[in-house]
């Protein structure tokens, strides 16, 4: 069933706070982050702060959604919002989540734990009264530490329906980071759409065991160019680039990206976070917020992923009866009657690029 989520919680502080554009950056120094974020005024002192702590830099699109996503929530006055990015070890997690919790005493603090599970869990235990809401791959850790993920197998099946429809040489090339239960679960709904529309298609997987370096990314969008690929799904950034300089038609990932090659960027997969966002700060408003699985936020059916627009004027061109096949399916997952398989398998005959 669709979720439904109140917003009058949000509503409580807007009125009687301005709206915050939440700015930030890197912090320059990997083994000594400092907290940086927009600054606040004193009519927004009363309203929740949220912290963001990511991993990387907010140009990877995975944080980068989850920053906007913040953001849009900032921006309706309802929280104060800080960040930082680039906090790329362990260590440098511990300390900066430490300091922050001292000296900010943030009522959420949100970030990937992936390259640190076990070092943010460890500083959560230590501030039970943080909400630590967290990207990573295992369970909820009561009493505060949620976790959450992109579940974007609803766009990936779509997005591989149009490029099934799209390639005609039968083949379609996939970069993505590394055989990970997250990125597989994308991969393989990508994978299914492909042969949605063309059971006769190949798909050619390489990961580059990283999740952000564009330059390798891009290097294994061009081996499967050179093998024969004529769509390509840019699950990591780099592959765009690739795809634009030998002019064919590619997909984008997290965030609309389309401006990055607007004649050959025919859609993206979009994960929307602030479902997510809202409904912690909903129930920390409340007095009710505990630990838990927030995956059924992504979910499409619940407004948490989506695709772009497709464009219709990218170079190739898409027939109309591909568009109309995509558009049906689509309406079929927002009602429920459909539902993509989620396999979080390695997919088949996939290689790392690294090795």
């Amino acid at each position: 069933m669709r979720l439904t989520r109140t917003r009058a919680a949000l509503a409580l502080a807007a009125g009687a706070a301005l709206l915050l554009s939440a700015c930030g950056g890197t912090t320059g120094d990997e083994q000594e982050p400092t907290p940086t974020g927009g600054a606040t005024t004193a009519a927004t002192e009363d309203v929740p702060l949220v912290y963001g702590v990511f991993a990387t830099p907010l140009e990877e699109p995975w944080d980068g959604a989850i920053h906007a996503a913040i953001t849009a929530v900032a921006e309706t006055g309802a929280i104060r919002y800080e960040h930082v990015d680039s906090v790329e070890t362990a260590d440098a997690m511990t300390r900066t989540l430490r300091d922050i919790a001292d000296n900010q005493e943030p009522a959420i603090i949100f970030g990937d734990a992936f390259a640190a599970e076990d070092a943010v869990r460890e500083v959560a235990a230590e501030y039970p009264d943080i909400a630590f809401v967290f990207g990573s791959g295992g369970a909820e850790q009561a009493p505060n530490f949620s976790v959450f993920d992109n579940w974007m197998q609803d766009p990936a099946y779509l997005a591989g329906m149009l490029a099934g429809g799209l390639t005609t040489s039968n083949t379609v090339g996939v970069v993505g980071a590394m055989p990970i239960p997250e990125v597989n679960r994308i991969v393989n709904g990508f994978i299914e759409g492909v042969g949605q529309t063309n059971p006769d298609a190949t798909v050619k997987v390489s990961f580059i065991n990283s999740f952000f370096d564009p330059a390798t990314a891009k290097q294994a969008a061009e081996a499967q160019i050179a093998a024969g690929a004529d769509v390509l799904f840019a699950e990591r950034d780099g592959v765009i680039a690739a795809a634009s300089e030998h002019g064919l038609p590619a997909i984008g990932m997290m965030v609309d990206q389309q401006d990055q090659a607007p004649e050959f960027v025919v859609t993206s997969l979009l994960w929307n976070m602030q479902p997510t966002v809202e409904h912690v700060l909903e129930q920390v408003l409340a007095g009710t917020y505990e630990a838990a699985n927030l995956a059924e936020f992504s979910f499409m059916v619940n407004g948490g992923s989506s695709i772009a627009p497709v464009n219709t004027g990218i170079a190739a061109g898409v027939p109309d009866d591909l568009l109309a096949a995509v558009e049906a399916k689509q309406a079929e997952i927002e009602s429920g009657a459909f539902a993509v398989t989620v396999n979080e398998e390695t997919p088949a005959g996939s290689v790392d690029v690294t090795q």
